[in-house]
């Protein structure tokens, strides 16, 4: 092997097309966060679960353009981890590597325990670990093959997303304004039934506490963990100055027409008080409607129960999706990790299609902890699962905003300007780092009480664990 194929050897190639791009960004934006997510935080919130979809949209909204700055500028594996390393420290960058590593080994989890979850909407005598362990197998095929057949299977599985919501939201509003839709669906339903904040300060309910919107806000933050991940395509994808700007600046149209527009329908659909935390919201509504019957195969089926078998598989197809961007994400940070040497080095050897073979078998490991949870408290897996990803999303979040504010500093220093300025700087990383603590307050005040506290424990082991690294380093030199 000569010095040239070596080199090539210790490349992740660019196999990711602009439509690749597009789509996974979209992706991202569509997954059980909003298909699943959405039931315990439409039960504490009610109807006014939109508007804190929407403003933590813009939240996320600030972010990625945060991120998309500095990975236009420098399309790197790693990502913000490799930001952080360079324009905050080694230990700031250590720490978030390590931090999204452990933050998609727990999307993995959750998304695996929904897939489970869809399945038995089918077959309820399937149990979840079943489900996982097949799908798990699969997925992590797929993304050993090459980079080109994770973007392609991301693209379709994002296409069947996107058509799906779309028909949804139309065939929504066709059953309220036809009347098909029986004598429940109507959009008074948005503030009917206690008003818009059913369960919230604004309702003037005094046992409501902290529950309603600013309760629900911590599941919300649930839905939008994954618009991160155009960040960590920059180092494969095709003409990335172009391609990650377009992709990036679509997200908040995105998440207007797919999380807003699709959540007042389904509050219009049917009242808010129908809504549990046991299934898709989406599934249950159109299962529960009594629309109009049609004739299938000689026997007459009523459309509300072909809409809903439809919709299951919708929300299946989108779990497969997010775990599969997972297991990419999660491989491709740690081949990032390994390359700055905060990461054992046998994980950068790359198969002959360049996939980071050992990143993602070893990533995959620690993912398939899943399927014994799942085994042994299947009740409470995906709750318990939702709220440690939560907490680990914010620190992810927080870090892309402090890092970026280093970013900046360091680029104003050098009178670099950018090639794609974030929105609002630096108020929106003020105000994004505002809004991220505040969750953190709120988890605090509302049940997730341990999730937070498990923060500065996990901030610990990053340190100690760095610190263990450093003197290993030390040693090999």
């Amino acid at each position: 092997m000569d010095q040239k194929e070596v080199i090539e050897e210790k490349q992740l190639k660019r196999g990711l097309s602009n439509r690749h791009i597009q789509l996974i960004a979209l992706g991202g934006a569509i997954g059980t966060g909003l298909f699943l997510g959405i039931g315990p935080a439409a039960v504490l919130a009610g109807p006014a679960v939109i508007l804190g979809y929407a403003i933590a949209g813009i939240i996320a909204f600030f972010i990625m353009r945060q991120l998309g700055e500095m990975v236009v500028n420098e399309p790197v594996s790693g990502s913000f981890s490799h930001f952080a390393y360079k324009y905050w420290g080694s230990f700031p960058g250590f720490a978030s590597g390590w931090n999204y590593w452990i933050l998609y080994i727990l999307v993995s989890m959750s998304e695996l325990t929904a897939i489970g979850i869809y399945v038995q909407f089918w077959w309820p005598e399937i149990p979840l670990w079943a489900s996982s362990l097949f799908f798990f197998i699969v997925i992590n095929l797929l993304n050993l093959a090459s980079v080109k057949v994770y973007g392609e299977a991301e693209f379709w599985f994002s296409i069947i997303k996107v058509v799906a919501i779309l028909a949804m939201i139309i065939f929504g509003v066709y059953l309220l304004f036809s009347g098909t839709g029986g004598e429940q669906a109507t959009i008074n339903n948005l503030w009917n039934n206690g008003g818009f904040f059913p369960k919230g300060i604004l309702s003037g309910n005094s046992e409501s506490g902290f529950k309603g919107l600013l309760a629900a806000m911590a599941l919300i933050m649930f839905s939008f963990g994954g618009l991160e991940l155009i960040g960590i395509t920059a180092a494969e994808a095709e003409n990335p100055e172009k391609n990650i700007p377009k992709a990036t600046n679509q997200v908040i149209y995105r998440i207007l027409i797919f999380y807003v527009g699709a959540l007042v329908i389904l509050f219009s659909l049917s009242p808010w008080e129908t809504i549990t935390d046991k299934s898709s919201p989406f599934v249950m509504v159109f299962n529960n409607l009594n629309t109009i019957d049609v004739n299938l195969f000689g026997q007459t089926v009523a459309f509300s129960k072909i809409i809903a078998n439809a919709l299951n598989l919708i929300v299946l197809t989108a779990a497969l999706s997010v775990y599969n961007s997972s297991v990419y994400s999660n491989s491709r940070m740690l081949y990032g990790l390994a390359e700055q040497g905060n990461a054992p080095s046998f994980l950068k050897k790359l198969n002959k299609n360049y996939v980071p073979v050992m990143a993602i078998l070893v990533s995959s490991l620690f993912a398939a902890i899943c399927i014994v949870i799942n085994k042994v408290i299947p009740e409470s897996a995906f709750e318990i699962l939702m709220s440690l990803v939560v907490s680990t999303l914010v620190l992810n979040w927080m870090m892309i905003s402090f890092t970026h504010l280093k970013y900046r500093k360091q680029k104003s220093i050098e009178n670099v300007k950018t090639l794609f300025p974030s929105f609002m700087y630096p108020i929106s990383n003020y105000i994004s780092i505002l809004f991220l603590i505040g969750i953190l307050v709120i988890m605090w005040f509302t049940g997730l009480k341990m999730s937070v506290e498990l923060i500065p424990i996990w901030i610990l082991i990053l340190y100690v664990s760095y610190l263990a690294v450093n003197a290993n380093k030390k040693k090999s030199n």
